[in-house]
């Protein structure tokens, strides 16, 4: 009975207020004393509401028959979620160790932000397996936040809305947002990243967190509310004492079923009930289901990206099909031998009505004569859009083998393939610099000779060059121009090395007596060789 009613006291001080923004007209006298200064769009879920429940106030390991033993399964953390906290923990300890993060206080944002992802609803790679969206950011009741995205990461082209197990609204995303699990993707939905992401934002601005100052004043960042501010160190100090048992993924307890309808979707009551009085969504006196916005709760993290405008009151439809792959990525690209490529193709399926469709199978395919290959080691690689309907292709690395190739991403049923132009380009380069002919009279002397290594664009210092005379069969020449050695005896192959600026000067090259024309070759560690023609007349 405490536990209960004081769970029910902290819901009632949350009320999923947006942080920032005014609660409306107040009575004389009265005050919002959980408000921090400052707008829902400077936090970093932009105000969404939150779950309020806390954490049982008895040990969350109980003695055998102990009462609360379904309390303490429910305070578990699924596995992988569990990981994706502690590796942003150890990640942060090495790039900012100053800022003393603790995977537990993550943990307790999770577990307010998401319930841990929905009860570990992840896959083995840590993406949440239904979006996890936050309300329409429209200033009903919350923060009024216009699009930022494009609709990529929320669905919605007209306003934002929070985003994943760590509800970042797409802008502040666009800022914090991380490769947590090294996969070359940025992708609020996937708890490694979102993770990681909410570790950045939280040691931002030189932030000690082993600072009581320090580490509410992070919490009131992400979420501007005293009552937030209270719920997550609740839950951070119950963490902290031990209470984050690990559980396997999917077996978490889904907090929709403990939340009052807040961040989560309620489900409509039959008529019969909601014709009742305090039925229909917990009806909190104000005719708008407890969520401030109408009298239909407001959209949770598992709702669908919004539709493509169809009457949601007519008969059900059938589930929405690609009808076209819209390029979103430049379409060509060009990466070094034995790189990868910074641009990785990526497109958008859309219905008819140009809405994203969540859940079908791209396919991309590597063709031509290259030895290019997506990461893993394949020329195929199957990517499942997601919930805007976006795919990826995993990243393409460029090979030993120079020259252009196609990328194309198909997704079957009759839509139009789209092609993306790749070129890998060799690492090293040699060229000669100046473009006068290379003549001389016999028993004369060559005007001087200078050639340049690169190295991905740049000049490649200290670079082994070797340069020789040779045949046209490619064997040493032992007739013709030559250089001097250190006596003053003929040689015709001299190893050389660039300067600073990837530079190499050769010595004065002696025409000598025979006429006619002659090969140099000048030829780097890397096997990258050029061929001047000498004329001895």
């Amino acid at each position: 009975m405490t536990a209960a009613v004081a769970a029910a006291a902290m819901a009632a001080l949350s009320a999923s207020q947006a942080p920032g923004l005014s609660a409306g007209p107040e009575a004389p006298g009265k005050s919002a004393p959980d408000q921090a200064p400052g707008g829902g769009e400077d936090s970093i879920t932009g105000g969404s509401p939150y779950y309020t429940d806390l954490p049982p106030l008895e040990s969350a390991n109980p003695s055998p028959g102990d009462e609360l033993e379904d309390e303490a399964d429910e305070s578990g953390i699924p596995a992988t979620v569990l990981d994706a906290y502690k590796q942003a923990e150890s990640r942060l300890a090495r790039s900012n160790p100053g800022c003393n993060l603790e995977w537990e206080l993550l943990a307790a944002i999770g577990r307010v932000e998401s319930g841990h992802a929905r009860g570990g609803d992840v896959t083995a790679d840590g993406t949440t397996r239904n979006p996890i969206l936050g309300p329409v950011l429209n200033g009903n009741g919350f923060a009024n936040i216009t699009d930022t995205d494009g609709g990529e990461y929320d669905g919605d082209t007209t306003h934002d809305r929070a985003v994943g197990p760590m509800q970042f609204i797409p802008s502040t995303w666009a800022t914090w947002g991380s490769d947590g699990n090294d996969d070359g993707e940025r992708n609020p939905d996937n708890v490694y990243d979102a993770a990681l992401s909410a570790g950045r934002y939280l040691c931002a601005g030189g932030r000690d967190l082993s600072s009581q100052a320090d580490l509410e004043a992070a919490i009131l960042g992400y979420n501007q509310s005293q009552s937030y501010l209270r719920t997550v160190l609740t839950w951070y100090d119950f963490y902290k004492e031990g209470g984050a048992d690990p559980v396997p993924d999917g077996s978490g307890a889904d907090p929709g079923d403990r939340s009052d309808g807040i961040n989560t979707p309620s489900p409509s009551p039959s008529p019969s009930e909601s014709d009742k009085p305090g039925k229909g969504g917990k009806d909190d006196g104000k005719g708008d289901g407890g969520n401030g916005g109408g009298s239909t709760p407001s959209p949770g993290p598992s709702d669908p990206p919004p539709d493509d405008g169809d009457d949601d009151n007519g008969p059900e439809e059938p589930a929405p099909t690609i009808s076209d792959l819209r390029v979103v990525s430049p379409q060509s690209s060009s990466a070094y031998t034995g790189a990868d490529f910074a641009e990785r193709p990526k497109v958008r399926g859309v219905t008819a009505r140009g809405a994203g469709v969540s859940g079908k199978t791209v396919t991309f395919t590597i063709s031509g004569q290259t030895g290019a290959v997506f990461a893993g080691g394949g020329k195929t690689a199957s990517v499942t859009t997601n919930g805007s309907g976006y795919a990826t292709a995993p990243v393409v690395k460029a090979g030993q083998l120079t020259g252009d190739f196609t990328i194309r991403a198909t997704t079957g049923g009759g839509v139009s393939p789209v092609d993306f132009a790749a070129e890998v380009e060799a690492s090293y380069g040699l060229a000669r610099v100046g473009d006068a002919a290379l003549t001389a009279a016999a028993g004369g002397e060559f005007g001087a000779v200078e050639a340049k290594v690169t190295y991905r664009g740049g000049p490649a210092a200290e670079a082994p060059v070797t340069a020789a005379m040779v045949t046209e069969a490619g064997e040493q020449n032992d007739k013709g121009p030559f250089f001097k050695d250190a006596e003053g005896n003929p040689v015709r192959k001299l190893n050389l090395t660039t300067a600073g600026d990837g530079t190499v000067k050769l010595p004065t090259i002696q025409a000598g007596d025979e006429t006619g024309k002659f090969l140099l070759l000048l030829t780097t560690s890397e096997g990258v060789t050029l061929t001047l023609e000498l004329t001895v007349e």
